[in-house]
């Protein structure tokens, strides 16, 4: 009797399709809202995303392992709800009623920027001059971008979207100290709890749109807790925790293009060519701040003869 086997799937091609998964959902979300937004209105979108999330990642809480925060965090854990979820999600819902979706991609690719100049201010890490000048490249497109659907300045919907960003990069620096005792999975199931119960009390002014919305913008609303939310946050757990920083993070260099492209396809939208080529110049300033010095220490690292002593596990990423 012949006996088969399922055939053991590598793990470094689960980490490549975790990867994948997490680029286009959150590449996916830009459209989603774009559809959903004028039909369930801003604060309806917000409460029905969040809360779907919310769902979805506490009830698979007794297989990820989840864990009550420690008192003493609930300040940070609150901040995260407040400018991660909640502020995040209503400004860009709001900006992308107006805003082409692949537009808000590439000003929300922005990102970075804020966190690096938040977590030097904060935490006093080291601003360098390739930092500096990939910060001037990134903002340099985000302008181009912003004004490429007006005649000169920067619309007022545009700044919106740059309000967005602005608070997801406040966020990040928020988790540090957080990621330092949670995992990635639990803090952003902290965030999308707080998040949510920060926007149930907007429901009201949400009751009529949330009551006369269509089909496509419900569907659209739960698809955005489910996928980009609940399972991107859970692919993106999966693959930071084995994959270094530097692959991670290049990873979401790739959602403006996919953003735009699942617009053109689901929406019909067309970017402009400026819009392009500055989403371009966005993605290479920001590459450079994030990767720039870390591949610039590499080509000046002498060759050692006994390669240096790295710890198993660094103190940024135990997570217990």
């Amino acid at each position: 009797m012949t006996c088969f086997r399922t055939p053991r799937i590598p793990s470094n091609a689960l980490t490549a399709l975790a990867g994948a998964v997490v680029v286009v959902s959150w590449a996916s979300a830009f459209p989603a809202i774009r559809l959903a937004a004028p039909e369930l209105g801003v604060a309806g979108l917000s409460l029905v995303r969040l809360l779907v999330a919310a769902v979805v990642l506490l009830a698979l809480a007794p297989v990820t392992g989840l864990r009550l925060p420690a008192r003493r965090d609930l300040p940070l854990v609150i901040a995260c709800g407040v400018f991660g979820m909640a502020a995040y999600q209503g400004l860009l819902n709001w900006g992308e009623l107006h805003v082409p979706a692949g537009t808000a991609s590439i000003i929300v690719a922005g990102t970075p920027l804020v966190s690096i100049a938040i977590a030097a201010g904060a935490f006093g890490e080291r601003l360098t001059i390739v930092k500096i000048a990939g910060s001037a490249v990134a903002i340099a497109g985000i302008a181009l971008v912003s004004t490429a659907r007006s005649d000169v300045s920067v619309t007022t919907t545009s700044w919106i979207v740059i309000a967005a960003a602005v608070v997801q990069g406040i966020y990040h620096p928020l988790t540090k100290p957080l990621l330092r005792r949670y995992t990635g999975l639990e803090v952003a199931t902290y965030g999308m709890v707080v998040g949510a119960a920060l926007t149930v009390p907007f429901v009201g002014f949400a009751w009529n749109d949330m009551t006369t919305a269509d089909g496509s913008a419900w569907w659209s609303a739960v698809y955005l807790g489910v996928v980009p939310s609940a399972l991107g946050f859970v692919m993106w757990g999966y693959t930071v925790a084995r994959v270094p920083v530097a692959t991670s993070t290049s990873l979401l260099y790739l959602v403006p293009a996919f953003a735009i492209l699942i617009a053109y396809v689901w929406l019909g939208e067309t970017p402009k060519l400026v819009e392009l080529f500055g989403g371009i110049v966005v993605i290479a300033g920001v590459g450079s701040v994030t990767l720039g010095d870390r591949l610039l220490s590499r080509v000046r690292r002498p060759q050692m003869a006994v390669p240096e002593q790295v710890p198993i596990l660094s103190h940024s990423e135990d997570r217990s």
